[in-house]
């Protein structure tokens, strides 16, 4: 198995049925299918066209916007009108007309990004058969690397993340951030975070890239550790799972647990809890993934921020039009708790779109809704970007894909939803993040556009080499085995 795909055999706006591994893989439906096929086959017909290998046609910024055109052709076909990707037809062929649509110039501050460290002493933990993070495109894994029965693991360390964040996508800043477990278990501990930290700050890269400090008050220790996460390793906020616990147990942020961390927090002086809301990781303590306590906790402490990783967004739930009582499940949830303390678009409630958006490609008229959703409810000024990759391998098919996302006309008058501007795309990408994590945008993309990384970058390009891989579980099979050695 070729690892860069020399025959062009991968599309680069990556649709299939990978999960970060917090919720188990939804294979992807009939049009999906179909999109993919007439992509693949518009990129064959159009690499003749200009004379270049499919290969070399789909790494272009030309193959990415016929493959969005393709699923525009796909969505079409079923009259999927809430959404659509906003190309003209000579990007597929003109690369001056794909580079205005698909590239951009935008500062993209990456707000929840993951690696494995693939010599971890997590590993000794684990059954030695077990295969941990096995979802991923195996072959191409193993035959890249050696290692034997985890070699794999390979493409989940921290040279795979750098050179998938930082040389083959747009992305200017990402935080690090952590996958629900104990202490003893984690896959990248605050020490392997920071240590990455330090190899990109190497490049100069020093403002490139965050970290959170994961805590779960209602686990052993995590509450007197928030102490030293503050104190010893620069932490730009904490991070949260309300729905993990000790036998799977969750926790409400206004219950005792939750509100003595974001006392806690506060004390620390750290104003960011990110939370993580939908994307349920099972039936055991569902409630506790859905958001009616968002807004008990942002009325109850206006000072400090509440981040929603993954905006509440359940991906076995269609989105549709909120309305209020109707006791929906997802983003919904978030929305009608917002309602009920009085929290305004634009205030301390932010939604994150990690793993978010990346579901929402699939599927036209659940993104409009989705999106047009928070935009109105949350605020144009508090939606952030966020990716989960590397779980999803590089980020840059979802920045291309939400470059060019539109809200339908029709779903504008009929439900309220704002266009999605060149502005609001800016907003969203990275100056929203700026505020509640304190970054100077223009001091950091003045820094971002000389240093090591920006250098190697400019190299790069002039023979770019994407694998277009996804990382995560793609079945329920893998999706298991995963669960199987976390518990």
């Amino acid at each position: 198995m070729d690892k860069l795909d020399k025959d062009g055999n991968r599309l680069p706006i990556k649709i299939d049925s990978t999960s970060n591994g917090e919720y188990e893989p939804i294979p992807v439906s009939a049009v999906n299918v179909q999109g993919n096929k007439l992509a693949l086959d518009r990129a064959t017909e159009n690499a003749k066209r200009v004379g270049q290998s499919r290969r070399k046609f789909l790494v272009s910024s030309c193959g990415a916007a016929s493959t969005l055109l393709a699923f525009n052709q796909a969505n079409a076909y079923h009259q999927r009108n809430g959404g659509f990707f906003d190309l003209r037809e000579e990007s597929a062929l003109d690369s001056h007309a794909a580079n205005a649509q698909v590239a951009g110039g935008e500062f993209i501050f990456d707000v929840q990004g993951h690696y494995v460290n693939p010599e971890g002493d997590w590993l000794s933990r684990i059954p030695p058969d077990a295969r941990p993070y096995a979802g991923m495109d195996k072959a191409a894994c193993d035959a890249a690397n050696s290692g034997g029965n985890r070699g794999y693991l390979d493409c989940l360390s921290e040279s795979e993340f750098i050179k998938d964040i930082f040389l083959d996508s747009d992305t200017d800043i990402m935080i690090l951030s952590f996958v629900p477990s104990t202490r003893e278990n984690e896959p990248v501990t605050i020490e392997d975070a920071d240590e990455t930290r330090r190899i990109v700050a190497e490049l100069q890269g020093s403002k490139r890239l965050l970290v959170h400090g994961r805590v779960n008050p209602n686990q052993a220790g995590d509450l007197e550790g928030m102490d030293e996460l503050a104190e010893n390793w620069d932490i730009a906020a904490f991070k949260t799972y309300t729905q993990y616990g000790p036998g799977g147990v969750g926790f409400f942020l206004h219950d005792d647990p939750g509100l003595a961390m974001i006392e806690r927090a506060r004390s620390l002086g750290v104003r960011n809890i990110c939370v993580h809301k939908g994307l349920p990781f099972g039936p055991q303590s569902y409630a506790h993934s859905q958001s009616s306590d968002i807004g008990i906790v942002a009325k109850q402490y206006p000072d400090m921020n509440f981040l929603v990783y993954h905006s509440s967004f359940v991906a076995a739930v269609e989105e549709r039009e909120f309305v209020a009582g109707a006791g929906r499940d997802g983003i919904d949830t978030l929305i009608q708790s917002l309602i009920d303390n009085e929290i305004a678009p634009n205030s301390n409630v932010y939604a994150e779109l990690g793993s978010t958006w990346r579901f929402l490609m699939r599927d036209p008229n659940n993104a409009a809704h989705s999106l047009g959703k928070l935009f109105r409810y949350v605020g144009a000024d508090n939606v952030l970007w966020g990716t989960d990759s590397i779980w999803y391998g590089s980020p840059q098919d979802q920045i291309q894909a939400f470059r060019t996302f539109q809200i339908s006309q029709e779903f504008q008058e009929r439900f309220g939803y704002t266009q999605i501007t060149p502005e609001l795309r800016r907003k969203v990408f990275g100056l929203n993040a700026a505020v509640p994590y304190n970054i100077d945008a223009s001091e950091i993309r003045s820094l971002t556009s000389v240093d090591r990384v920006a250098t190697e970058k400019l190299a790069y390009l002039q023979d770019p080499q994407p694998n277009f891989l996804t990382y995560g579980p793609k079945t329920r099979r893998e999706f298991i085995n995963l669960l199987k050695w976390e518990s």
